[in-house]
C-alpha cells in the first residue's frame, strides 16, 4: 500500500496531538512516510512538536517527522494538508465571545458576531496556506476543518475556486455518534440524509445498512433528553457547556419536530436564552473553559513527555471521532467512494436553494473529490432560515474582498442573533477595534 506524506497546518493546535494519535491508530488503513507540523507560532508549536517527536520515535520510528515554521519545508512533497488553524489563537476567541456581551448579544466561536469576527481573521490565514500548498505541492489536497467552516468555505469558493480544498466539519460525525448510542448501533452501521449549512442543518433520515429507519426512535429520545447520553457523560468527559448544548436540542426539536436538528441551531432560535446564560458570568466563557481544560491538559502532557524524555505512560487522548479525516483522505487516495457529510457548492443538491450556496449535505467522495447527493426540496421554514444565514456568510466574504464597512454592517444587521442595525453598528465598531490588523481595513 502506498505511503503518504501529510502536513498538519496549525501544528500548535490543542487538537494536533489527538489527530496524530488518530493517524497512528490507523496506519494499517492510511500508511504514512512523512508527517510534518506547520505553524507560524514556532514557540507554541515547538512544545507539541518536541513531545510528538519523542512519541513517534517510540511508537512509529519508520515515519519521518518534523515541525517547522518554514512554508517550503512544510509544504514541499506532501500529498495531504490537514488544516485546523486558529488565527489569533484562544486570546482572540475569548474576545469573540466577550465583546458581543457588552452589546446585549451572546458571543460564540462560530455563530453570530463572534463567528463573523473569527471568519474575517480566518480568511487571510486560509488563503496563505492554500497558496503555500499549491506553490510547493500542486497535486496536494487540503482537508480543511478550520472554523468557522461556513465562512471559510464561501471564501474558498470565491477566492480560490479551482483549489483542491475539501471542507468538512466534525459536528455531524459527533452527533451521529450520540445517535448511534441512542439506538445501540455503531456509527459505521448508520447512514444519514442531511441538509443545511455548516452548524445549521437537519437530519431527515438515519438508517442502518439493512434500511431500518431509526429517526422516530431518536426523535422520541431527543424530545426528552436532547442528544446527551449517559455514555457521553461517563466516558467522553463532556464539558458542562457542551452537556447543556446537547440537552437544549430538545427545545430546538420542538420548533421543527419533523427533522432532527443540529445543536448549533440553539444560537439562532434561542439567542435570548443563550445570552441570559452567558451574561451572569461574562468573565468566564467557553474560551476560558477550553484554556483551563483542554489547552492546559494537552500542553501539560507535552511538557511532561519532554521532561521525561519518553511518552511511556503519558499518552495523548485519541480523537476517536476524528477518524473521519482518515476516511476522507482514503477516499481521495484510494477512490473508496466513502459517503460523508461535507460542505460543498449546492449546484442543485437542495433543489429550492441557490446553486452558489455552500451547503452541508451527504456526498460520495472519490479520487475527483465529493459528489453531492440530491436532497430534494426542503420546507419553507428551513429554506427561509438558511437563506438568511447564507446571505450573512456571503456578505462577510464580500466585505472582506471589497474592504467594505457597509457590507459588514449589513452582515451583522441581517444575522438572526443581532437585534437591530444600531446594535450591529456599535458591535462592528467594537470588533474592528479589538481585532486590529487581524482584519482587513474596512472603509
Amino acid at each position: 500500500m502506498k505511503k503518504f506524506s501529510v502536513v498538519i497546518a496549525g501544528g500548535g493546535s490543542t487538537f494536533t496531538p489527538g489527530i496524530v494519535m488518530m493517524m497512528l491508530d490507523n496506519l494499517d488503513r492510511f500508511p504514512l512516510r512523512t508527517l510534518k507540523l506547520y505553524d507560524n507560532d514556532g514557540d507554541r508549536q515547538g512544545i507539541l512538536g518536541e513531545a510528538l517527536e519523542i512519541l513517534l520515535k517510540e511508537q512509529a520510528p519508520e515515519i519521518e517527522f518534523l515541525y517547522t515554521t518554514d512554508p517550503e519545508t512544510a509544504f514541499k512533497d506532501v500529498d495531504f494538508c490537514m488544516a485546523h488553524i486558529r488565527v489569533g489563537k484562544y486570546a482572540m476567541r475569548e474576545k469573540d465571545e466577550k465583546v458581543p456581551l457588552r452589546h446585549g448579544v451572546f458571543g460564540q466561536e462560530t455563530c453570530g458576531p463572534g463567528g463573523i469576527a473569527y471568519g474575517m481573521r480566518s480568511i487571510t490565514g486560509m488563503l496563505e496556506i492554500i497558496d503555500y500548498m499549491e506553490k510547493y505541492s500542486p497535486d496536494c489536497w487540503m482537508l480543511n476543518y478550520s472554523n468557522p467552516a461556513a465562512i471559510v468555505a464561501e471564501a474558498c469558493r470565491v477566492l480560490r475556486p479551482d483549489s483542491k480544498v475539501l471542507n468538512i466539519c466534525d459536528m455531524p460525525v459527533g452527533t451521529l455518534r450520540r445517535m448511534s448510542q441512542i439506538v445501540g448501533k455503531s456509527p459505521e452501521e448508520l447512514e444519514v440524509r442531511y441538509f443545511g449549512l455548516n452548524h445549521f442543518g437537519w437530519w431527515t433520515s438515519v438508517k442502518d445498512k439493512e434500511g431500518h429507519e431509526y429517526i422516530d426512535q431518536i426523535r422520541d429520545y431527543v424530545s426528552e433528553h436532547g442528544y446527551l447520553t449517559q455514555i457521553e457523560v461517563d466516558t467522553q468527559h463532556t464539558d458542562p457547556s457542551w452537556q447543556e448544548t446537547h440537552k437544549k436540542a430538545k427545545d430546538i426539536l420542538a420548533v421543527m419536530p419533523e427533522y432532527l436538528p443540529n445543536t448549533y441551531l440553539k444560537y439562532y432560535l434561542y439567542p435570548d436564552y443563550v445570552f441570559e446564560h452567558m451574561k451572569d458570568h461574562p468573565e468566564f466563557t467557553r474560551a476560558n473553559e477550553v484554556m483551563q481544560g483542554r489547552e492546559k491538559n494537552v500542553f501539560d502532557h507535552a511538557r511532561q513527555i519532554i521532561e521525561n524524555g519518553s511518552a511511556e505512560g503519558i499518552a495523548f487522548d485519541i480523537d476517536a471521532h476524528a477518524t473521519f479525516i482518515v476516511d476522507l483522505a482514503r477516499a481521495i487516495a484510494f477512490n473508496t467512494h466513502e459517503r460523508m457529510v461535507m460542505i460543498v457548492e449546492n449546484n442543485g443538491a437542495i433543489a429550492n436553494f441557490p446553486d452558489d450556496a455552500m451547503v452541508e449535505v451527504p456526498c460520495i467522495v472519490g479520487t475527483d473529490g465529493p459528489e453531492a447527493l440530491a436532497q430534494g426540496q426542503i420546507p419553507a421554514f428551513q429554506q427561509a432560515l438558511m437563506f438568511q444565514q447564507v446571505t450573512v456568510e456571503k456578505l462577510v466574504v464580500e466585505a472582506y474582498v471589497e474592504n467594505s464597512y457597509q457590507k459588514m454592517w449589513q452582515a451583522l444587521t441581517l444575522s438572526k442573533t443581532v437585534p437591530s442595525a444600531q446594535v450591529a453598528k456599535e458591535l462592528l465598531d467594537d470588533l474592528i477595534a479589538e481585532n486590529g490588523d487581524t482584519w482587513p481595513e474596512l472603509h
